[in-house]
């Protein structure tokens, strides 16, 4: 059996591994990483509600032909003798591999703000930057300012107003998130976020940290006795390069995701595809899928799926699919609809019926299927007001059975169908069924849904025992 080893420890290699498993690989996993590494990721917020899923908790530690080392820090890559350098308890130890996959973590950001970064190269006190040390212990002191407008610093703010209390949230742009969502989305989602906590001062660059507080380039002082930097990451290609493989933006990687180097590949933050590195969580699984269906033999080639954002937050569910260049491309059709009193929101584009863009907020139904017919590029219900408006979907002309194919679990793309299927097979709660269909385990957005089902089922079931009785 061949020998795969895997740098990294963050959910693109769990998914890899969790995938090789499934696909019947029985050969030796060993898997190298510096910390549990989804405790400080860029592509999944520090802070999430939603406990990301780690390899202990689906056992694969215990499989005797899975080796997680935890505190390894990789020096090097000796591609000539097929074999990794890592510094081990002050030791330096060799790991030798037939198969090496590349999937370190992102580096994040730092801005160029004076007052974040002391004289010796290191963050200043009450700076914080995820990816550069555990988190939650650094928080400290009443005052808390998340600086950052991306999907990152959303739900890390939306978080921390929840578990600590008021939270402020300090971007540049005119409102956080207005990149991905245009003017009257991210001003709705910003209502959101302050009826939760979380103070929003946009459109007002911060300037300079100071001892226990930020400037802003107003001349505003805000209070900020801890500050966050979600600011953005960058792919750790340190690894790739030193060891002479093909590095741009990031490590290159062809459709089967191998690199310059036939025998290593990469995955994740750190790989490029096609001239783009695919980053977020979603993409790092469907390339773990790919290479997982490769290593075990399968025929697969790697095809990225259109950008899409997806907010990992309980404050509101808020999608984006494309870019908003792509709502106003020429032959598109617009479909908007608005209703502030309900929180709901959405603006379609559309070409020959299909969905090209598009942007949602506070219809999770809507999301969930718009977001299917766009993947498998499917025309939209003649319906639209009733799909929207989360009324049943009428996808065909046998609409029971396509509603019960439209995922639950957009992460994993878990069905209604296969979720009942998991359950008459034993898996009768949600932490069960977590386990056999990964449902629940990504973003965590449909965690309500499926417990929701487990209810149902369970009286359903329950309403039986008593009719037979």
């Amino acid at each position: 059996m061949s020998n795969i080893l895997i740098v990294g420890n963050g959910p693109a290699a769990q998914r890899l591994v969790e995938r090789m498993r499934y696909h019947g690989y029985e050969g030796t996993l060993t898997v190298l990483g510096s910390e549990l590494e989804t405790s400080c990721r860029q592509s999944a917020s520090p802070f999430s509600s939603v406990t990301p899923y780690a390899s202990d908790t689906l056992g694969l530690s215990s499989l005797p032909t899975i080796h997680i080392h935890v505190a390894s820090a990789v020096t090097s890559i000796d591609p000539e003798h097929h074999r990794v350098l890592a510094q081990v308890s002050g030791a330096e130890v060799a790991y030798s591999y037939d198969t090496l996959v590349l999937a370190p973590e992102t580096r994040p950001l730092i801005p160029d703000i004076p007052g974040l970064v002391s004289a010796e190269g290191h963050l200043t006190e009450g700076v914080v930057a995820p990816g550069t040390a555990a988190i939650l212990p650094r928080i400290t002191g009443n005052a808390v300012v998340v600086l950052g407008e991306g999907p990152h610093a959303v739900e890390t703010a939306s978080v921390l107003a929840a578990r600590r209390g008021k939270t402020t949230l300090v971007c540049a742009t005119p409102q956080p998130l207005s990149t991905h969502l245009g003017e009257t989305c991210s001003g709705m989602l910003s209502e959101q976020l302050e009826q939760v906590g979380v103070t929003v001062i946009a459109g007002r660059p911060a300037v300079r940290r100071l001892p226990g507080s930020l400037c802003l380039v107003d001349g505003t002082t805000v209070p900020a006795d801890t500050l966050i930097l979600c600011t953005g990451a960058a792919p750790d290609t340190r690894l790739a390069r030193e060891a002479g493989l093909d590095v741009r933006n990031g490590t290159v990687v062809n459709d089967q995701l191998r690199t310059s180097d036939p025998r290593i590949h990469a995955i994740g933050d750190c790989a490029e595809h096609d001239g783009q590195v695919m980053a977020g969580l979603s993409a790092a699984w469907e390339q773990a899928e790919t290479l997982a269906e490769i290593l075990t033999g399968r025929a697969a080639d790697y095809r990225p799926r259109p950008a899409s954002l997806r907010l990992r937050t309980d404050v509101a569910d808020v999608s984006a699919i494309g870019s908003l260049a792509d709502l106003h491309q020429p032959g598109t059709r617009l479909i908007s609809l608005t209703d502030r009193a309900n929180r709901r929101y959405a603006r379609l584009a559309l070409r020959d019926e299909r969905v090209v863009a598009a942007v949602l907020l506070g219809l999770p139904q809507a999301i969930a299927t718009i977001g299917l017919l766009h993947r498998r590029m499917e025309r939209l219900p003649s319906d639209r007001l009733g799909l929207l408006l989360d009324l049943p979907p009428r996808l065909a002309s046998d609409s029971a059975a396509a509603d019960e194919k439209t995922p639950i679990c957009l992460c994993n793309n878990v069905s209604k169908q296969t979720l009942l299927h998991a359950w008459r097979a034993g898996s009768r709660t949600v932490t069960a069924l977590a386990e056999a269909t990964r449902a629940t385990t990504g973003c965590g957005g449909c965690s309500q849904s499926v417990e929701e089902l487990c209810d149902l089922w369970t009286r359903e079931t329950r309403y039986e025992w008593e009719k037979a009785s």
